[in-house]
C-alpha cells in the first residue's frame, strides 16, 4: 500500500477537479461516460474518508469529553497539515 501524503483539503480540490471534467463541453459518448463512471467512483471513495474523518473526531470528542486518556489533540489525518509537519 503506497504512503501518501493526501491531505482531507486535497480531497475537495480533487472533487472540484473532477467537477470541472465533467463541465467540460468537449466531451462526448465514450469519454463523458468515462468521466461520469470516474466521477461515480471518486464519490464513493470520498464518502468513506468523510465518514472515516467524521468517526475518527466523534472519538476525539467523546474521549475528551470523558475524560479517558484525556485526547492530546486531534488526530493527525484531521489537522490541516496531514499530520506531516
Amino acid at each position: 500500500m503506497s504512503n501518501t501524503k493526501n491531505k482531507l483539503a486535497d480531497l475537495n480540490n480533487h472533487l472540484f477537479e473532477q467537477l470541472e471534467r465533467l463541465n467540460d463541453d468537449e466531451l462526448s459518448g465514450e469519454e463523458l461516460e468515462k468521466e461520469i463512471q470516474r466521477a461515480k467512483a471518486m464519490t464513493d471513495i470520498a464518502g468513506q474518508i468523510i465518514a472515516n474523518g467524521k468517526l475518527a473526531f466523534e472519538a476525539y470528542k467523546y474521549q475528551d469529553e470523558f475524560g479517558h486518556g484525556r485526547a492530546q489533540g486531534l488526530p493527525a489525518f484531521l489537522e490541516e497539515n496531514g499530520g506531516t509537519e
